[in-house]
């Protein structure tokens, strides 16, 4: 590679052979193939109550050496440009009209929404979901196992593609300890290139992707029972327009 070291040549030429050393592992560093996966959750991870029976976990996959520094960039434009610079969308309060949305014009809302989705869309990622009724999985250690084998199942079927990274690398933020222990378990139990991290939200656009995702996908399940919320079809106008202006084109990045 050109980064043999001859005897007093790094010496005369005044380059430390530290230099050197940090340089050569820099390239070998920069050379290792590595898929990120942002982790996102909605729900609670326990008993079921009668407003919060589904479950949904998010996972949205990126390939490191795909820059994406400027849709990062764009999208940091277009927060600024809405008066939300350094801000996380929560996309389903956003929808709700809840914390920190609550005193928000529709209008508001709806532009902060698109600036997500529309990049969303522009970015070379590609997700996948998880979605459980809590009802039919009554108690912690049975969703436990539900979830720990939907994600298994999903790990060995893209085993080829996931084994053929140097490392994948999870990013979650730790907001339930039980979710945290269930993804460290079961990518951990079949790759053995796991690196997992706890990351803040508000550091990594793609933890808003997932957040979406979570959001999309909850929807996309509504949407077949017809069972949008009022402040869901106020906020999508009917269950058509949803389907045909969002998740249409959401759901060609799904996996």
């Amino acid at each position: 590679m050109g980064l043999v070291e001859r005897s007093g040549s790094t010496e005369e030429r005044g380059i430390s052979p530290l230099f050197l050393f940090t340089e050569a592992w820099e390239c070998v560093r920069l050379a290792e193939k590595i898929l990120s996966v942002f982790i996102d959750e909605s729900g609670t991870f326990g008993d079921c109550e009668f407003h919060d029976d589904r479950y949904v976990v998010g996972l949205v996959f990126h390939e490191q050496d795909i820059d994406i520094s400027d849709n990062i960039n764009n999208f940091k434009d277009h927060l600024k440009a809405l008066g939300r610079e350094n801000h996380f969308v929560h996309t389903g309060p956003l929808i709700r009209r809840e914390h920190p949305y609550e005193n928000d014009l529709m209008e508001d809302r709806i532009k902060l929404f698109s600036s997500l989705f529309n990049c969303a869309r522009k970015l070379p990622i590609t997700y996948s979901h998880i979605l459980v009724y809590k009802r039919e999985w009554n108690d912690i250690i049975k969703l436990n196992l539900r979830i720990s084998k939907i994600l298994g199942l999903f790990i060995s079927s893209h085993y080829e593609y996931f084994s053929s990274f140097d490392s994948v690398i999870i990013y979650y933020d730790n907001g339930q300890t039980e979710l945290t222990k269930l993804i460290t378990s079961v990518f951990s139990s079949q790759l053995s290139n796991i690196d997992v991290r706890k990351v803040k939200q508000i550091d990594y656009l793609l933890l808003q992707v997932a957040d979406l995702a979570c959001t999309m996908e909850l929807l996309s399940e509504k949407l077949e029972t017809k069972s949008f919320t009022k402040s869901e079809l106020e906020f999508f106008k009917t269950h058509r327009d949803f389907k045909k202006n969002y998740l249409k084109w959401f759901q060609e990045k799904k996996v």
